[in-house]
């Protein structure tokens, strides 16, 4: 089964999980992903400041790992 993410996660954990999750971060419209400080915010404060729908990212991302796994 392929590993899960959620709202709580900070940014550099979901990048560590799978490179390719930080270019569903940036398409999503989070172009500071590379940011060390950003690294620290979780995905929920993430999508707060840019006024993102943090449900909407975690299936993204959810869905793309579920797919690599498969």
């Amino acid at each position: 089964m392929a590993k899960q993410i959620d709202p709580s996660m900070l940014i550099h954990e979901i990048i560590e999980i799978d490179p390719g999750n930080a270019a569903i971060l940036m398409a999503s419209g989070m172009h500071c992903v590379g940011c060390p400080s950003a690294a620290m915010e979780s995905l929920a404060e993430a999508c707060a400041v840019h006024g993102m729908n943090v449900d909407e990212v975690v299936t993204s991302i959810n869905e793309y790992l579920e797919k690599k796994e498969s």
